[in-house]
């Protein structure tokens, strides 16, 4: 289920990662400001799992409270929380499965992405936006070195359209326009400086005043302004660019004199946008006109304007980069909180890709592992001889938090799937059955095509038990109210 955010401003966030609404949530109390953290660690160290792994802590904090009432110590209950997470990772190294890929096979990337975007908005469209997710993803992987750099991968989000429209561009898209509309819109072979000086006239760097006390005076002062204007468009046309993409702002008459060069130009480019554009198109980023020269210059293939709707929006879009590797995923939706969750949806979806890549190792969905997990530790349990094994109890107790709530969410009795789940595990000692959340009449997520990334699931039960430990151990909270 999806939550609605109103911030103080009153700004609206709908979504269903627990990242982003931990993040949008006005938190006060210390140790939920903990819990916050553990989202974000999991969201920058696995992309995928944020939901589940406060709800997890959450489990093993209540489960906690319970052995606390009972007379326990804590330092005891985090003893036994360590054990039980390194039975359960065991368990779930024991039951993970390597999937083979290539780049002439890529359903079982294809897999792993329809999972991590089955509970989102974008769900109904998700074989499209799967495919998006690992063509971005492979287009800026190297395979040799299993490394992904997301820093070539650019999302940017358009309001307008339908979803389905969200697209994969093999280059870089602008939320800008050409300067002028007399310009060239579709520029072929392009040749384009990235600038960052301004087109003005030099200011000087101490006070000054200049008194116009005649018509010449002022038509002087007006020549050598235009001037600088005109060397400054004859130092990019000498360079031999076709277009000129400029950090700062110019006037019109800058902008007019470009037009009657035949210079098309872009103005208000950000910092980030320049270096992305610069690393695509092999440019050398040139902070003073005197300093541009033919070498200095980018390449494309192709630099068109496209509008969109009947408002008229316009975006550039640059194609045909030497270096291929930067791409822009181009997101489409009827509103801005639309837009704004699909661009979450498919960073999750291209980090559980990355994932794959970096350890094609995984285990299966809908809660399976879980239940898995739940039955070795309660096992090993059996074996512990010291106070810890309740504290292990209480942990594989937690670890049936995450298949209740699939089953709840589901719409399906939580108590009664359970256990018929885990019976059937027992049973069959099948580590695969799972909740069936879409009622499609099998349990076993390897049918259901229910995957996820081991790393993600052993990171997710690691972050969770070293946050409660930590929490466990706290035994006084001190403020400087206190002593004031």
């Amino acid at each position: 289920m999806d939550k609605m955010i109103v911030s103080q401003d009153g700004d609206v966030c709908i979504s269903n990662d627990g990242a982003t609404i931990l993040e949008q949530m006005h938190v006060e109390n210390q140790v939920a400001k903990l819990l916050v953290e553990l989202s974000k660690s999991q969201d920058n160290e696995a992309g995928d799992g944020t939901t589940g792994v406060v709800v997890l802590a959450g489990a093993l904090l209540e489960q906690a409270e319970k052995l606390l009432d009972r007379g326990i110590h804590p330092i005891r209950i985090a003893c036994g929380y360590d054990m039980a997470c390194d039975v359960a990772v065991n368990a779930l190294a024991a039951i993970g499965d390597r999937i083979e890929f290539s780049e002439g096979h890529l359903e079982p990337l294809m897999k792993c992405a329809r999972t991590a975007l089955g509970s989102k908005i974008v769900n109904r469209f998700h074989d499209h936006m799967a495919n998006i997710a690992v063509q971005a993803v492979l287009g800026v992987a190297d395979l040799a070195r299993k490394d992904v750099n997301f820093d070539l991968i650019k999302m940017e989000g358009k309001v307008g359209g339908k979803l389905e429209d969200t697209r994969l561009v093999r280059g870089i898209v602008l939320d800008k326009d050409i300067s002028h509309s007399g310009m060239r819109k579709n520029i072929t072979d392009a040749k384009i400086a990235v600038l960052t000086c301004p087109f003005e006239p030099p200011k000087p760097k101490t006070k000054h005043s200049s008194y116009i006390r005649s018509a010449e005076a002022y038509r002087q002062l007006h020549a050598i302004e235009q001037q600088y204007f005109v060397d400054m468009v004859k130092a990019i046309k000498d360079s031999g660019a076709t277009l000129a993409i400029c950090q700062w702002g110019f006037d019109d008459e800058a902008n007019s004199l470009l037009m009657q060069a035949d210079l098309p130009a872009v103005r208000w480019v950000s910092g980030v946008e320049l270096e992305l554009l610069a690393i695509a198109t092999g440019a050398r980023i040139v902070p003073r006109f005197q300093e541009l020269t033919p070498e200095k210059l980018g390449r494309a293939g192709s630099v068109r304007e496209v509008s969109f709707g009947t408002t008229k929006d316009r975006m550039l879009i640059i194609e045909g980069c030497p270096n291929s590797k930067a791409l822009t995923v181009l997101v489409r939706g009827g509103n801005r909180m639309i837009v704004d969750e699909a661009i979450r949806s498919l960073h999750d979806a291209m980090c559980v890709t990355r994932n794959i890549i970096r350890d094609n190792r995984v285990v299966y969905g809908g809660g399976s592992a879980e239940i898995h997990c739940s039955i070795s530790v309660a096992a090993a349990a059996e074996q512990c001889p010291s106070v810890e094994q309740y504290a292990m109890r209480s942990f594989a107790d937690a670890l049936d938090a995450i298949p209740i709530a699939l089953a709840e969410n589901s719409g399906l009795s939580p108590i009664d799937t359970l256990a018929e789940v885990k019976a059937a595990q027992l049973a069959q000692n099948n580590p695969r059955l799972g909740i069936d959340c879409l009622c499609r009449g099998t349990n076993d997520m390897r049918e259901q095509n229910v995957f996820e990334t081991l790393v993600a699931k052993t990171q997710q039960l690691r972050l969770a038990t070293q946050v409660v430990r930590m929490i466990l151990k706290i035994d006084d909270v001190i403020q400087p109210s206190q002593y004031q």
